[in-house]
């Protein structure tokens, strides 16, 4: 019995010396699934990542992508905007355009009649009664035709001793003068006349000369005359 004992204790002691002998470095199985469960950590944390990466590099270029697109929808909002801002104004100007060139088509029929009134009142000289009352009376015509062409935007020019301006005046005859200088209006002939601002008829006015254009102008006439005179007789002495 005693010797069973001694094995038994042998057989204790190869146990405990095999357990020692085992590797100190052997791990146990919850080890290695905590050490697998931290590199899948790893792994996903780096595909997480690395996903993240991609995501943020296409949010990038998608926002520079629609910012482009912004600027270019900008830029045809601001064009189309100033387009029809210029087809407004086009628009505006023509019809003003249009609305004067008819205004002046019927103000320039009315002229002649108001020119026609002016040469009456200026050769009438009533003398009896009946041709005063008559006068006033065709004096009250005028002066209603005159008002209505001024509500209409019609004014005279005064031009007399003004300097000729082919832009407003039409020269009919030119003469000369001792007291006015050079293309200075002497006379009008037909009163011109604005409308806004725009010439609605043409003045016709006779124009200084200046003083010794017309000896000047005798003279080219005189030398004219004796060059022919001198060339008849050349002719006549050759043959």
């Amino acid at each position: 019995m005693i010797e069973n004992q001694s094995d038994n204790i042998d057989n204790k002691e190869n146990d405990i010396s095999s357990q020692d002998s085992a590797p100190e470095d052997a791990s146990s199985p919850e080890d290695q699934i905590i050490e697998n469960d931290e590199s899948s950590s790893k792994k996903t944390e780096e595909i997480n990542t690395e996903e993240l990466k991609n995501t943020i590099s296409n949010n990038d270029a998608r926002l520079e992508q629609l910012e482009k697109e912004h600027e270019t929808l900008k830029n045809q909002y601001v064009r189309i905007s100033a387009d029809f801002d210029n087809f407004r104004k086009r628009q505006s100007r023509d019809q003003d355009d249009m609305k004067i060139q008819l205004i002046s088509k019927s103000l320039t029929a009315i002229l002649p009649i108001v020119d026609n009134f002016e040469r009456a009142r200026q050769q009438l000289k009533p003398e009896s009664e009946e041709a005063q009352a008559l006068h006033r009376s065709y004096q009250g015509l005028y002066k209603q035709l005159v008002e209505v062409l001024k509500n209409q935007g019609v004014a005279p020019m005064r031009v007399v001793g003004q300097q000729f301006d082919p832009n407003l005046h039409e020269a009919v005859l030119r003469e000369p003068s001792d007291e006015l200088k050079e293309d200075i209006i002497i006379e009008e002939l037909q009163r011109g006349y604005h409308l806004e601002g725009k010439v609605l008829r043409h003045a016709l006015v006779k124009v200084s000369m200046g003083p010794g254009k017309q000896n000047s102008q005798e003279e080219v006439e005189k030398d004219k005359v004796e060059g022919d005179i001198d060339s008849e007789e050349n002719t006549s002495e050759d043959v």
